[in-house]
């Protein structure tokens, strides 16, 4: 579970290895509504199948099966497009740089072209309206630009945050409903410190936190449930039979909250809100069985889900950067 494999492969490379109210009640809710197809405010089980282009979804109502997208072009993208508060299955394809997604809320059909080829999708909420919009990260000259297509207004964003090498973060950090533009930088060697740079949306302010290193995963996600996301990465060990292990800086209290949770060699993050409280539960996808390991954010108990063969891979992983 390296971070190049989960920041920037396409399904075909995976193969081989939100209408709430948009408050900032629960942070953790967009992210949540992205895989919850049902509408019932827990993230459901979901993973995709290279080999016949399959998302297979498990929740409370029971399961549903859903041909949608190519492995050997598209990216995961779901989210909440409509603004009904469910997943919408969706996809962004790197060689025309279209959009494809279906509506949880009347089954329709949309495409948009919105990027090029070479291009990340970081659909979020940017704008704050209660929908998903559609967004990629353009590298350039040393650069990273950001280019948002507001589903509000059918306005465009173009804000240039980062540098090239950096890895994006977006999260709503600030608690006020609206995703914000963030990145984790690395430092000079795969164990430097890294930083975060979030460009906070309620002020137009900069937080800048080291948090981390450099050969760290990104997993964003309100772990405390206080309505902001919490800057969190996740440690590989330095074998395949060791633990991943979470590290957790609490926006509620500035606590530093540490979890092992999850084996380097066979494990995909897949941190969510699974059991409804709105915090983040820490979880993983185990490859070589497909199961999901959840540790319950609202008992500490842990859920262990068969859903999935080896070599699909979990929907939840497409917020890691």
């Amino acid at each position: 579970m390296n971070k190049f494999l989960s920041n920037f492969l396409k399904l075909s490379v995976l193969s081989a290895c939100l209408a709430l109210p948009f408050s900032s009640a629960f942070g953790q809710a967009k992210l949540r509504d992205a895989i919850d197809l049902d509408g019932n405010d827990k993230a459901d089980y979901m993973v995709f199948r290279p080999s016949n282009n399959v998302w297979y979804v498990l929740n409370d109502g029971g399961f549903v099966f859903q041909q949608f997208g190519l492995a050997n072009s598209d990216y995961m993208a779901p989210g909440d497009y409509d603004g009904d508060g469910k997943g919408d299955i969706a996809v962004w394809r790197d060689s025309d740089g279209v959009w494809y997604w279906l509506n949880s809320s009347d089954g329709s059909f949309n495409a948009i072209q919105f990027g090029i080829t070479g291009d990340e999708p970081v659909a979020r909420d940017f704008d704050g309206d209660g929908k998903t919009d559609q967004a990629v990260v353009r590298r350039s000259n040393g650069q990273m630009t950001w280019y948002v297509f507001k589903s509000s207004d059918q306005g465009l964003i173009a804000f240039q945050f980062g540098l090239s090498t950096d890895f994006t973060a977006p999260g709503d950090y600030d608690g006020d409903g609206t995703f914000d533009f963030a990145v984790q930088r690395p430092g000079a060697t795969p164990t430097s410190q890294a930083t975060f740079y979030a460009w906070r949306s309620s002020d137009a302010g900069l937080s800048v936190v080291p948090w981390g290193i450099s050969n760290d995963l990104v997993v964003p996600g309100d772990y405390d449930g206080d309505g902001k996301t919490d800057f969190a990465v996740v440690r590989e060990g330095a074998t395949a039979q060791d633990n991943l292990v979470w590290y957790i800086l609490r926006s509620s209290d500035s606590g530093v909250q540490s979890v092992s949770f999850g084996n380097t060699g066979t494990d995909l993050n897949v941190q969510n809100d699974y059991d409804g409280d709105g915090k983040t539960d820490v979880g993983v996808w185990r490859d070589s069985d497909g199961t999901f390991y959840v540790l319950r954010s609202s008992d500490s108990g842990l859920s262990v889900v068969q859903w999935g063969s080896p070599n699909d891979f979990p929907v939840a992983s497409y917020d890691t950067h």
